[in-house]
């Protein structure tokens, strides 16, 4: 006789069985985060389907950093549904509105965008279909400190030695999304580090023993790696080097 947990298993199996379960992504975005320059009014990120047979329905919005869909808010995303044709790409307006007005002008402002893809309805009975979602970073830069992010902003990064580790001072206007910290260049890269993004005009202590010398790994606009390393005197960490 089959106990319950067999008998759990086997129905597992023939579910498997009989149903298949579509999960591969054909709607994709162009990039890994986007960069809304404070010159602009809008401008146009590009989607795709890649699905060489099936059109699909794309929707896209804006959340703030906590999840909450803005139906009001700085940056709207237009249209928020259309169809995509196979093969085939289409464009994503992101514009301004005037409650742009309430973000701060010093700094840099963070979003969310997302989109995601609604399938085609299946003929096949046994198919389950899922609806994949993506979401990247959006950042709106004010045009009052464009010119400093065309320079190397994060040299300007330092840390300071704490009992517990380092905190990362980030006194600039832009945010830093740290994703490696070690005591190499490949020790931060290949790190299980938490990612953390520091704020604008903020720190962020990091859990670590004392490095002879620290590096740390962010990622850029452009959704590349690179690594800061440090020198230190007495408590103070400055870059050397990227």
């Amino acid at each position: 006789m089959l106990n319950l947990g067999q008998k759990l298993c086997h129905t597992l199996v023939g579910i498997t069985a009989l149903v298949s379960i579509s999960a591969h992504s054909a709607v994709t975005l162009d990039r890994t985060r986007i960069i809304f320059p404070g010159t602009e009014k809008s401008i146009n990120v590009t989607i795709t389907n890649d699905n060489p047979e099936e059109a699909y329905l794309a929707q896209s919005w804006i959340e703030d950093l906590q999840g909450n869909k803005l139906t009001k808010g700085a940056i709207l995303a237009t249209p928020p549904l259309q169809r995509i044709e196979p093969n085939s790409n289409s464009l994503v307006r992101l514009s301004t509105t005037p409650e742009l007005s309430k973000l701060p002008q010093d700094r840099e402002s963070v979003f969310y965008f997302n989109l995601r893809e609604v399938p085609p309805k299946s003929n096949d009975g046994n198919t389950l279909q899922i609806a994949l979602q993506s979401r990247v970073k959006l950042f709106y830069r004010p045009a009052s400190i464009l010119p400093e992010s065309e320079t190397k902003w994060t040299h300007k990064v330092t840390l300071t030695k704490i009992a517990k580790g380092y905190r990362i001072n980030n006194t600039t206007p832009f945010n830093l999304t740290v994703i490696g910290f070690g005591n190499s260049k490949s020790a931060s890269e290949q790190s299980t580090f938490n990612v953390v993004m520091v704020p604008p005009k903020s720190t962020h202590d990091v859990v670590s023993p004392t490095l002879s010398t620290p590096y740390l790994t962010y990622i850029n606009d452009y959704g590349g790696k690179p690594t800061l390393a440090f020198h230190c005197q007495s408590d103070t960490c400055t870059v050397t080097g990227q």
